[in-house]
């Protein structure tokens, strides 16, 4: 079937593609949230075979990306080529989520080494198997440009539903079925229960999407082929680059806000904030409900361990805000790139997160009202941007069929998700080296005046400069409105025309 501009989805595909990524953030925050704090303090690694099997499983899965793509782009089947790999994965997926959480009785130590190594480079490859190909699917759903940004618009509605379910519901889940065994179990259940959500999800993306956009040629290259052909691609180079900048943002920021809200933020002036809100109880031990446990928390009193609890509470309380925000933002950046176009959303956006950034750096540590103020407008002027950028590669994967006649959208999000990991790994690596060769971060004194300052200067100063670093990557993209549009024409015509 062809693919004109004018095409257009129903609310039900939108909706059910949206479905896989929410799926997989299931195990993306888990990782990111509290996969290390697992291995630690529930499968009782050491904190450094802990950080080796979360690195290796994570280089393994940049480098199998484009591998990835290469076997994509060549699925023949009667499902497509990406669909097909969301079905096939969905089971082994929601099988070894469990195994990865599960903690063995009775082994020795390099046994449970081995186990979680394992079982962790398992998860990432299917990570790697369902998340690639389900990327390229959104490119290849339909040919109108609008609506592309429209179907991103649903899915990371759906990411950040996701993402807020993971980071408010996991714990208080771990805690209410390890009640009356341990932690060990409390996590397999929870698992368990995220691991089935996952299954379903997959099965409505499966079962609900189609893949109408069709190369008007088949592929008959080879990946050196497709990899020197991307090379050409001027728009795909600048969007290696951003995403490269963006991920690696969003784990420096990670870091630096965690501690900037743990050492930084006054205490005391968080713990007038959050008993404004009315989260106390007169229980004398926490609930399951995570309110009742903010609550719990902030009715310690004001005495120093109380204070402490509350720069968690704190914390949680901004991510929450900022994930309900993105969520509002989302839902508006469709109709806004119809008017506007997706590079000039992408080139305000980006700005103007890096002005908020710089303003983090004039708030003093008491300054808890404005902490909530910029995390809300951040998020707002951010959120538009999230979108429109990955409908951008699906244009970029265009631009190379509007190239060359052959179209390659595996390998253009495979290398894209490269790039994404190697930035995310690069964040989190840059933000540890510049804490400790330049503001003297020492892990067993992190409180430290130095280390404050670097947390102070890092959460602001080096996140806005890094948006920055977005905003010229993105003005050297070759794509914009007019060039979307015609080049949207001319491969519907060609389209059409090989039909005919």
């Amino acid at each position: 079937m062809s693919s004109t501009p004018s095409q257009k989805l129903s609310v039900w595909e939108k909706v059910g593609y949206s479905a896989g990524d929410a799926a997989a953030n299931f195990v993306f925050m888990t990782m990111v949230l509290f996969q290390l704090n697992f291995y630690t303090d529930v499968f009782g690694l050491s904190a450094n075979v802990a950080a080796a099997i979360l690195l290796w499983p994570r280089l393994w899965d940049a480098v199998f990306d484009p591998i990835m793509g290469v076997l994509a782009d060549r699925t023949r089947t009667r499902w497509g080529r990406f669909r097909p790999w969301i079905l096939w994965t969905s089971v082994p997926w929601a099988v070894v989520m469990v195994l990865a959480y599960t903690t063995p009785e009775g082994w020795g130590m390099g046994m449970m080494i081995a186990y979680a190594g394992i079982t962790n480079v398992a998860l990432m490859t299917l990570y790697s198997m369902n998340n690639m190909p389900y990327s390229a699917l959104g490119g290849v759903m339909t040919g109108d440009l609008d609506e592309r940004t429209r179907l991103n618009s649903y899915r990371f509605v759906s990411v950040n539903i996701a993402q807020f379910i993971v980071g408010g519901f996991t714990l208080p889940l771990v805690a209410k079925f390890a009640q009356g065994h341990d932690r060990q179990h409390g996590w397999q259940v929870t698992m368990t229960l995220w691991a089935a959500l996952c299954l379903v999800l997959f099965l409505v993306t499966f079962f609900s999407t189609r893949e109408r956009v069709q190369p008007v040629t088949e592929i008959r290259s080879t990946p050196r082929q497709d990899f020197r052909d991307l090379l050409r691609n001027g728009p795909w180079l600048a969007l290696v680059c951003y995403t490269l900048f963006h991920f690696a943002l969003l784990a420096y920021r990670g870091g630096a806000l965690y501690n900037y809200y743990h050492h930084y933020a006054d205490k005391t002036a968080m713990f007038d904030f959050v008993a404004t809100l009315g989260l106390t109880d007169d229980a004398a031990a926490p609930k399951q409900g995570l309110l009742e446990f903010l609550g719990y928390v902030v009715h310690g009193g004001r005495d120093a361990a109380a204070r402490s609890n509350v720069a968690d509470v704190f914390n949680s309380i901004v991510n929450m805000l900022g994930t309900a925000t993105t969520i509002l933002g989302i839902a508006a950046s469709a109709g806004l790139s119809a008017r506007v176009g997706k590079k000039s959303i992408a080139l305000f956006g980006f700005s103007l997160s890096a002005a908020n950034a710089f303003l983090f750096y004039l708030l003093p540590p008491t300054g808890v009202q404005g902490m909530i103020l910029l995390t809300v407008t951040g998020s707002l002027v951010y959120a538009p941007t999230i979108a429109v950028m990955w409908a951008m590669y699906a244009d970029a994967a265009d631009f190379s069929e509007w190239q060359t006649g052959r179209r390659f959208t595996g390998m253009v999000f495979a290398t894209i998700g490269f790039s994404l990991k190697t930035g995310l790994a690069l964040g989190s690596a840059i933000f540890l080296w510049l804490m400790e060769g330049v503001w003297n971060y020492d892990t067993r004194s992190p409180g430290t005046p130095d280390a404050i300052a670097g947390y102070h200067f890092s959460s602001s100063i080096s996140v806005g400069l890094l948006f920055l670093g977005c905003v010229i990557c993105i003005a050297l993209c070759g794509l914009n409105q007019t060039v979307d549009r015609r080049m949207a024409m001319e491969l519907a015509a060609r389209r059409n025309a090989a039909a005919t």
